[in-house]
């Protein structure tokens, strides 16, 4: 494999700081579930890095707008906007 040296490291961290792994998947990986599964954004509907890109900003800026309704709600949502 390619990059085993780098797979092997990354195994030797975790092992060194398994906390570390659990808050990752904690704070980082819920995220990207949300978007895979509930936005049903499993795969990009673009090519090349710059729209992918731009597909990929637009998805996370609608998760993020969705999380701030179900926090602070709409009326609180656009009272912050205007």
């Amino acid at each position: 494999m390619v990059d085993e040296d780098l797979l092997d490291e990354m195994a030797a961290r975790v092992k060194e700081d398994p906390q570390l792994m659990k808050q990752r998947q904690q704070l980082a990986e819920h995220p990207f579930g949300t978007i895979k599964r509930a936005m049903m954004s499993s795969y990009f509907l673009m090519r090349e890095l710059k729209k992918v890109s731009a597909e990929m900003r637009l998805t996370v800026l609608s998760y993020n707008i969705k999380r701030v309704i179900n926090i602070l709600g709409v009326e609180r949502l656009i009272e912050a906007v205007a």
